[in-house]
C-alpha cells in the first residue's frame, strides 16, 4: 500500500501544465531546435496560402468583369452582333456616312434636316436558308416583301441593303431572331418637316444621300464639305403657305389642272416663296409623278400675256417715243397684217391715250406703242431684261426661253410681242422683270439665298428712275380702274397687270377653251418692296364668274388675298387709303392732258401698222414726232384687198416660228430628260388678250 505521505506523480504534472510558461523558455534555442519540422512546414504552408488568396482575388476579379460585360450586352443594353471582319467570305462594310448640312428657311426654320437611322443589309453567302430567313424578317419587318427578300437573301453577293431605316424597335426585334448574315448599319436620311412646302426649292436626295435637283443638287458640295453649318435660304415658310394656298384654292375654284406663284423682294431679289402646282411630299419623291415634280415656275415657259405690256409701255416712256401726258393711240379698228387679224379683246373701239392702254388691257394700243420704236430696239430691250436667256438662280432647273431668232424679228413679231404673243418665257422672267420696273429700274437676279440685313445686291440698270415712277403709277391705275381690281387690297396700294394667254396644242394651233390667267405686280406703289405672281393654267369658267375665265376674275384675287395675308407677317401696317401725300404718289388720270379726241377712223377701215400709233395733233407740238413717223415695213392692206398670198415677210415669220416652236419643244424634252425621273415638256401658249 502506497505511504500516504509519498507525493503523487499525478499532481506534480497537473501544476506544471496549469503553470504558465515563461517567455524566456519559448526563446531558448534549444526549444526552437526541438520543433524546427514543425517552424518550417508552417512557413511552407503560410507562403502557399498567400499566393491562393491573391490568385483567387485574380481569377475572381477577371470573372466578374466578364459576368458585368454579360449583363450589360445582354440584359441592361443590348447589342448587336459584332460585324466580321473584311476577308474573301465576308460582306464589304459600306462607306462612312460623313453627314448633310440642313437647310433652313431665312428665319430658321428647319426645311431640310439628316437624322440618323439604322440601315439592315445582309450577305448572301452567309444565309443558309433564304426562304427561311425571309419567312422570319416579314414577320418582324411586315413592310418588306417576302418574295423580294427571297431574291435579296440569294445568289453569290456578299452585300445587299434589305432595309434602309428601320426604328429602335424593329431593330431589336431583327436582332432577337439571332440570323448569321444579317448586319446592321448606322447611316443618315434626309427628312423635310415641311412636308410639300417649298419642295420644288428645296428639291431632293437620292437614297445615298446625294442631291437630285433643286437646291440639294444645285449646292451639293456645299451641304457636303460643311455639314455643322445650315444652308440658310431667302425661303420664308409663312410666306410659302399663305402663297400655295390661295394659289391652290384658286385652281380648285375654277378647275384648273395647275398653277404656279411667287413672292420676291424687289430690292434684293430674294425669293420669298416660289409654289408650283401639283407638288408632291418632299419625303415621298418614289411616289411622285412627273406633273408633279415639274416645276412651272423656273422650267415651264408659256406666252405671258398682257402681262408684257408693262414691258412695252415701260420701253416706250425710255425710249422717249411716247408720252404719258401726249401720247394716243388708234384702238378703233384692227390691225390687218396679211392673213393675219389683231384686235382687242372687249374693246373701245376708239383712239385711247397711254395710260388707257394699259388700264383696258389694249392689244391695238400695245401693238401700236411699240411701232414707235421698232422691232430692234425692243429686241435689245428684251434682251438688256433678261427675257431671252436663262434665270441665274440656285436651282439646277431651269428653262430657256422661246423668242425669235435675231434675223426673224421683224414688225409682225414687234406687234404681237408686244402683247406678249410670239414669246415664250418662264413666270420667274415676267416677275423679275416687273421688279426692274416697279423698284427704280435695277435689274437683279433672284437668289434663294438669303441676305444679311442692310446689303444691296449688284444689279443692271435697265430703265430710268422717271420711268420707273410713271410705271409705278400706271400699274396702281390698272389695279383701281382697270382689269386688276380684284388685287386691290386697301392700305397696300397694289399695282400690277393682268394677262390671259391662249395656249397651243402639241401639233400647233390654238386650243379652244384652254388659257394661261395671271397677275404680276408689286406693293406698296408709294415705297415698293414687294413683287407676287400667280398664275393658274387652264381656268374653267364658274358660277360667280359670270361665264368668264381671265385673269381679271381667277389671277387677279388670288394676288390679293396672297398680299392681304403676308403683308402683315412681314411687318408692314396698313397705310390711309385716303392719305393725299400717298394718293399723289401713286395716282395718275386715265387721260392726262389730252387735246381734243380725234375721229374715230371709218367702220371697217384697216389701220396702216407704220401710222397705227400717231397721237391726235397737239398745241405747240408736232402731230409726229421722228421717232414716231410711219414704217414702211409692210403695205397697207385693206378689207378689199384680196389675201391670194401673205406677204412674203409674213411667210418667213410663219416658218420661222413654226421652227421655233419644234425647238422649244426639243429643248425642253433634252431639258427634261437630264432629270431622273424626266420632267414633262410645257406647251407654249399664245395671247388671247
Amino acid at each position: 500500500m502506497n505511504d500516504p505521505a509519498a507525493p503523487d506523480p499525478n499532481a506534480s504534472i497537473a501544476y506544471h501544465l496549469r503553470k504558465p510558461v515563461r517567455a524566456s523558455r519559448l526563446s531558448d534555442p534549444r526549444s526552437a531546435r526541438m520543433g524546427q519540422p514543425d517552424l518550417a512546414r508552417r512557413a511552407v504552408l503560410e507562403k502557399s496560402r498567400g499566393r491562393l488568396v491573391l490568385a483567387a482575388a485574380g481569377f475572381g476579379l477577371l470573372f466578374g468583369a466578364v459576368a458585368l460585360k454579360l449583363t450589360i450586352a445582354t440584359v441592361l443594353d443590348p447589342r448587336e452582333p459584332r460585324r466580321m471582319a473584311r476577308d474573301t467570305g465576308s460582306a464589304p462594310t459600306p462607306e462612312p456616312v460623313t453627314g448633310r448640312a440642313a437647310i433652313t428657311d431665312r428665319n430658321g426654320e428647319i426645311l431640310a434636316v439628316s437624322l440618323p437611322v439604322t440601315a439592315l443589309y445582309a450577305n448572301p453567302r452567309q444565309i443558309e436558308n433564304p426562304v427561311e430567313v425571309a419567312a422570319r424578317l416579314s414577320r418582324v419587318l411586315p413592310q418588306l416583301d417576302k418574295d423580294r427578300l427571297v431574291g435579296r437573301l440569294s445568289g453569290e453577293r456578299q452585300f445587299s441593303y434589305l432595309a434602309r431605316a428601320l426604328t429602335p424597335r424593329e431593330k431589336q426585334a431583327v436582332n432577337d431572331l439571332g440570323i448569321a448574315g444579317l448586319h446592321f448599319e448606322e447611316a443618315e436620311r434626309r427628312y423635310y418637316p415641311q412636308g410639300r412646302a417649298a419642295v420644288h426649292v428645296l428639291g431632293n436626295v437620292d437614297v445615298d444621300g446625294s442631291g437630285l435637283s433643286g437646291m440639294e443638287r444645285y449646292h451639293d458640295e456645299r451641304l457636303r464639305a460643311r455639314p455643322q453649318e445650315p444652308l440658310r435660304t431667302s425661303v420664308d415658310i409663312r410666306v410659302q403657305l399663305a402663297l400655295r394656298d390661295a394659289v391652290a384654292k384658286a385652281i380648285a375654284d375654277y378647275t384648273g389642272i395647275g398653277g404656279a406663284g411667287v413672292v420676291l423682294d424687289i430690292n434684293t431679289g430674294e425669293v420669298l416663296a416660289m409654289v408650283s402646282l401639283p407638288d408632291y411630299d418632299a419625303g415621298d419623291i418614289g411616289g411622285a409623278t412627273p406633273e408633279q415634280r415639274f416645276n412651272r415656275v423656273t422650267v415651264g415657259i408659256y406666252e405671258p400675256g398682257s402681262t408684257f405690256k408693262l414691258l412695252t409701255a415701260a420701253a416706250a416712256l425710255d425710249f422717249g417715243t411716247a408720252s404719258v401726258n401726249t401720247s394716243s393711240f388708234n384702238a378703233a379698228s384692227p390691225i390687218r397684217y396679211g392673213r393675219f387679224t389683231i384686235s382687242d379683246f372687249k374693246g373701245k373701239n376708239r383712239w385711247l391715250s397711254f395710260p388707257e392702254v394699259l388700264a383696258y388691257s389694249s392689244n391695238l394700243g400695245a401693238a401700236h406703242m411699240a411701232q414707235g420704236f421698232g422691232p430692234q430696239r425692243q429686241r435689245e430691250f428684251m434682251q438688256r431684261m433678261g427675257m431671252t436667256s436663262r434665270q441665274g438662280i440656285e436651282i439646277t432647273e431651269t428653262a430657256l426661253p422661246l423668242v425669235p431668232p435675231a434675223n426673224g424679228w421683224r414688225d409682225i413679231n414687234m406687234m404681237t410681242i408686244s402683247f406678249g404673243h410670239g414669246i415664250s418665257v418662264t413666270p420667274l422672267h415676267v416677275v423679275t422683270g416687273v421688279a426692274a420696273i416697279a423698284n427704280g429700274g435695277i435689274l437683279r437676279q433672284p437668289t434663294l439665298l438669303a441676305q444679311r440685313p442692310g446689303t444691296v445686291r449688284e444689279g443692271t440698270r435697265v430703265i430710268s428712275e422717271r420711268t420707273s415712277e410713271t410705271m409705278r403709277r400706271l400699274m396702281r391705275l390698272v389695279v383701281t380702274d382697270g382689269s386688276a381690281k380684284g388685287a386691290d387690297v386697301p392700305g397696300y396700294f397694289v399695282g400690277g397687270k393682268t394677262g390671259t394667254a391662249q395656249k397651243t396644242g402639241p401639233r400647233g394651233g390654238y386650243l379652244a377653251n384652254k388659257r394661261i390667267a395671271a397677275f404680276v405686280g408689286a406693293f406698296p406703289m408709294n415705297a415698293p418692296r414687294y413683287a407676287v405672281y400667280v398664275m393658274v393654267d387652264e381656268p374653267n369658267p364658274n358660277a360667280r364668274s359670270h361665264g368668264y375665265a381671265t385673269a381679271g376674275w381667277v389671277a387677279a384675287p388670288a394676288a390679293g388675298s396672297v398680299i392681304a395675308r403676308i403683308a402683315p407677317v412681314l411687318g408692314m401696317v396698313p397705310e390711309n387709303p385716303q392719305a393725299p401725300e400717298i394718293v399723289q404718289a401713286v395716282s395718275i388720270p386715265l387721260q392726262p392732258g389730252r387735246g381734243a379726241p380725234r375721229p374715230a377712223a371709218s367702220a371697217g377701215a384697216a389701220a396702216r401698222p407704220g401710222a397705227a400709233s400717231t397721237p391726235p395733233a397737239v398745241p405747240g407740238r408736232p402731230a409726229t414726232t421722228p421717232a414716231m413717223a410711219p414704217r414702211q415695213a409692210a403695205p397697207p392692206m385693206s378689207p378689199a384687198t384680196p389675201l391670194l398670198a401673205p406677204p412674203v415677210p409674213l411667210r418667213v415669220t410663219e416658218v420661222m416660228r413654226e421652227q421655233a416652236v419644234s425647238r422649244v419643244r426639243f429643248s425642253m424634252a433634252a431639258q427634261a430628260a437630264t432629270l431622273d425621273p424626266p420632267l414633262p415638256s410645257p406647251t407654249p401658249s399664245h395671247e388671247a388678250r
